[in-house]
């Protein structure tokens, strides 16, 4: 007997609606009419089933603290400003409770793994490493999340931090990043974080390039640093505004960095619209990188999150969803192929950077969202609500549909 039947799902590849039966954590039948007998039995009305949504670039640790920060301009100098004075009186319980109404928000939105940065310097220390690992604990049976320790404020001219992230390492960090455009030397600041990713055998993610000056890109850099320490397939970047200002020669020129050094790219529609072009009073640019045209030349591109509710982004609600529709507007898709990349970029690519399933297969687990959407395209155009979740074969979370009455 089977655990658990999802009657009448879409599935990607599936020309018609078919049957997922469950047997403890495992799919094990995918077809169309199933008559095999189940403990619990659910319908999915001919509605979207996929694997879930994956972040990839995520702050937990300084989220929801807009009410800690005078935002009176909303620009990037202040953000940071802002962030660094809260910093300081973060407390391990205060980390905790923030970051877990962000998870909670994002299991929700049907989202099945996340990466988030984990700021360790002088000023935060170790504490929201802690309250992050807790976090990880305490959702495990819903999200599971990578934790990078992150160099946010630079490294060379504050050498503390460099000890520290060997530190939050040891003590269960499962990555390493770095901010080079905040250190006073950025190519030293990139090769210390690699010394330190060699020395613990772990993966690097980079913030790279927020700014649309076109000149100075820290991306040769870290192309070569990631060809010659043979970190091919283990480095991302996020940001990287620059390659949106550049013309097209310069770009490709780039981008092909970036392909040939197998390093993935994260763009972040929400703060990038928001911090990017202030300065000018008339044509803002986006300055979002258009993610279609980079993973047309190979590369590994995918859309994520940032900031919710802070000074960098005030507003958020952790859905991936919202944030695929948020840069198809801003890059301005409009076919079905390129709305279906941006699904893409929140599943199986996302999935892949962090080194998961998005695909439902049979002896794959049993973990899948239902959407109420017919399609992945269908998905990123309406920001279809994501209606109830199961991870590995247990049930995470129910947005039962809405229901509309006559006024009868």
């Amino acid at each position: 007997m089977l655990d658990v039947l999802v009657k009448n799902a879409r599935l990607d590849g599936h020309a018609g609606s078919v049957d997922i039966g469950i047997v403890g954590d495992t799919i094990h039948s995918l077809q169309a009419n199933s008559a095999e007998p189940a403990r619990t039995t659910l319908n999915a009305n001919h509605q979207f089933v996929c694997a879930g949504f994956f972040e990839t670039h995520i702050h937990l640790d300084k989220a929801c603290i807009l009410d800690r920060c005078s935002v009176a301009k909303g620009g990037k100098e202040e953000a940071a400003a802002e962030s660094k004075k809260a910093k300081q009186d973060f407390t391990e319980d205060d980390v905790f409770a923030r970051a877990s109404r962000v998870v909670e928000m994002a299991i929700k939105k049907g989202t099945m793994g996340l990466r988030t940065f984990v700021e360790t310097d002088p000023r935060a220390g170790l504490r929201s490493l802690a309250a992050l690992k807790g976090v990880r604990a305490a959702y495990a049976h819903a999200i599971d999340i990578e934790l990078c320790a992150f160099a946010q404020e630079g490294l060379t001219q504050e050498m503390a931090t460099y000890e520290l992230l060997r530190q939050a390492l040891q003590q269960g960090a499962d990555l390493v990043g770095g901010c080079p455009y905040a250190d006073p030397d950025p190519d030293r600041h990139v090769e210390l974080i690699f010394d330190l990713a060699e020395e613990f055998d772990v993966k690097v993610d980079f913030h790279l390039d927020f700014d649309l000056d076109p000149a100075q890109s820290g991306i040769p850099k870290i192309a070569a640093e990631t060809q010659r320490r043979g970190y091919q397939g283990r480095v991302s970047v996020g940001h990287v505004n620059k390659l949106s200002a550049m013309p097209p020669a310069q770009r490709t020129a780039l981008a092909q960095l970036l392909q040939q050094a197998d390093i993935a790219l994260t763009v972040l529609p929400a703060t990038d619209l928001l911090l990017m072009g202030q300065e000018q009073d008339h044509l803002i640019p986006r300055g979002v990188v258009n993610a279609n045209e980079l993973r047309a030349l190979g590369l590994r591109t995918t859309i994520a999150s940032n900031n919710i509710l802070n000074a960098f982004t005030p507003y958020g609600d952790a859905s991936l969803v919202r944030m695929a529709n948020l840069y198809a507007n801003a890059a301005q898709l409009a076919t079905d192929e390129a709305i279906r990349a941006a699904y893409e970029m929140v599943t199986t690519e996302a999935a892949q950077l962090l080194g998961q399933q998005a695909r439902l297969r049979v002896g794959g687990p049993a973990t899948f969202v239902l959407l109420e959407a017919g399609s992945a395209v269908e998905v990123i155009r309406t920001v279809a609500q994501p209606l109830l979740g199961y991870k590995n074969g247990r049930p995470t979370f129910a947005n039962p549909p809405a229901v509309l009455y006559s006024p009868a």
